[in-house]
């Protein structure tokens, strides 16, 4: 008998359990799942990857597989909220395998996709709706979607919804919520500004937290590589082509590198990473908010499945990508927030495996590397540039100029400030959270896709979706 049999999870759950193969509960499922079958409130302290989502599906799902109700016109009976859309499309994807042999249906909506077709899913409602705040309350606001049915609601990655800017878009929606509900709220870190946004989504919680505030893995080996910022893309270029080689076991300073993310602080730096690699003949994607949703679901496809091997990001990937087999992460770029390096790091060693991360450190960035081992309480080893690094770099190929774009360029193909990750009105923020190309804003990007603002004109969907005066006046 299994853990999850002994807490008496319904019978179609466990046969989901069973089929992918989920015996032994991680800390956090086997602190967490008893008091919320017990319907209490709980505030979570966990990053990702620690097994958060199964913590708060299965008891969720087995509380509303125990109490059926029709499903009611523009509801939904769960709401999870999620601060990107790849964390999102996750929690969904994997919330429909926990539920596959539940007559319940699992929905996700967030911005990139045109908002009529996602109008039309909800119309009939849904059971368990997974969403990003920005596309929430654009559909909140279209009248195609309310929150008066909820029974229970998760705020997922609360730390990071702030950092995007969503503390007012989460007061709204905190205001739209049923009094008596299940709240469920989880952050990697817990400063008194989260405690305090927790207060208002939570009551009298168990507090769960399964590791020590921002600790880095500890099967993760961690290194730094002091060097010019101008002699990074060399470096990169070269450890990743060395530990992509057939004989890297062998030869490679670090190891054969199955996959590698790489982090960039801005989208231009990501796109601008990508371009020299291919032109050294290593495959590589981008991922970030300039992407349209294709293009990322493509390039987070193509890393999942192996026939792309290096993946460029910024800190959009930190917490939404869950991928088994990364080996290696790459601080191309060091953050300036010492927590945001604990979550690109934790893309590695997971599941019981160990990893690498390698942190490239111009003269600059060496106060954010203070601050990172203050807070990790871990020192960093130094590694010595390659041997005969400087003849090696000089005979790497330079990427085609016809591909390069101006720096103030704000979104792909094209110029100008509306569209793209532009701010809004007078360079105030909007409400998905996209700052625009501030020089070291573009860490802080990731909510929601770029050219929803100007989608809020035009609604697609069923007659009369997004006529109403309150929704054009908003979308303004």
């Amino acid at each position: 008998m299994s853990y999850f049999s002994e807490l008496g999870l319904a019978e179609p759950i466990l046969r989901a359990l069973a089929v992918k193969g989920y015996t032994d509960p991680s800390p956090i499922q086997r602190k967490a799942i008893p008091s919320l079958l017990e319907g209490r409130d709980l505030l979570g302290i966990a990053q990702t990857g620690t097994g958060k989502t199964a913590a708060f599906s299965l008891p969720s799902l087995h509380r509303l597989a125990q109490d059926p109700k029709p499903r009611q016109n523009a509801g939904c009976r769960m709401l999870v909220l999620s601060p990107t859309r790849e964390l999102a499309a996750q929690i969904a994807e994997n919330m429909r395998g926990y539920a596959k042999f539940l007559n319940l249906t699992v929905q996700c909506i967030f911005g990139g996709v045109p908002v009529g077709k996602q109008a039309r899913a909800l119309e009939r409602g849904v059971d368990i709706l997974v969403a990003t705040p920005g596309r929430l309350l654009d559909l909140i606001d279209q009248r195609a979607l309310t929150l008066k049915h909820v029974e229970i609601f998760v705020l997922d990655e609360a730390d990071q919804m702030m950092d995007l800017g969503f503390i007012v878009p989460l007061k709204r929606v905190a205001a739209l919520l049923p009094k008596t509900r299940q709240s469920l709220f989880f952050s990697a870190t817990m400063p008194q500004a989260i405690a305090d946004l927790g207060r208002q989504f939570i009551n009298d919680p168990v507090k769960v937290e399964v590791a020590p505030q921002s600790t880095t893995a500890e099967r993760v080996e961690q290194f730094a590589t002091h060097i010019n910022q101008a002699e990074k893309q060399a470096l990169l270029t070269l450890s990743l082509r060395a530990g992509l080689a057939p004989d890297a076991e062998e030869k490679a300073s670090h190891g054969a590198i199955d996959r590698a993310l790489v982090f960039t602080r801005t989208k231009h730096g990501a796109d601008r990473v990508v371009r020299h690699l291919v032109a050294a003949g290593i495959p590589a994607a981008a991922i970030h908010g300039n992407k349209s949703q294709a293009q990322r679901t493509a390039a987070l496809g193509g890393f999942r499945q192996g026939t792309v091997r290096v993946l460029v990001a910024t800190d959009i990937a930190a917490r939404g990508i869950d991928v088994s087999g990364v080996s290696h992460v790459y601080n191309f770029e060091i953050p300036n927030v010492a927590e945001q390096y604990v979550h690109r790091i934790g893309r590695t060693a997971r599941a019981g495996a160990t990893g690498v991360a390698i942190s490239y450190v111009a003269p600059d960035e060496k106060p954010y590397i203070r601050d990172i081992e203050r807070l990790t309480r871990v020192k960093l080893d130094p590694l010595a540039l390659p041997e005969d690094f400087q003849n090696q770099a000089a005979r790497l190929p330079a990427p085609s100029r016809k591909v390069e774009q101006p720096q103030g360029e704000r979104r792909q193909g094209g110029g100008g400030q509306r569209g793209g990750n532009g701010g809004g009105r007078g360079g105030q923020p909007r409400r998905d959270g996209q700052r625009g190309d501030r020089p070291q804003g573009e860490r802080r990007e990731g909510g929601e896709a770029e050219g929803e603002r100007k989608r809020r004109f035009r609604p697609r969907g069923p007659k009369g979706l997004g006529a109403h005066k309150g929704a054009v006046k908003r979308a303004g």
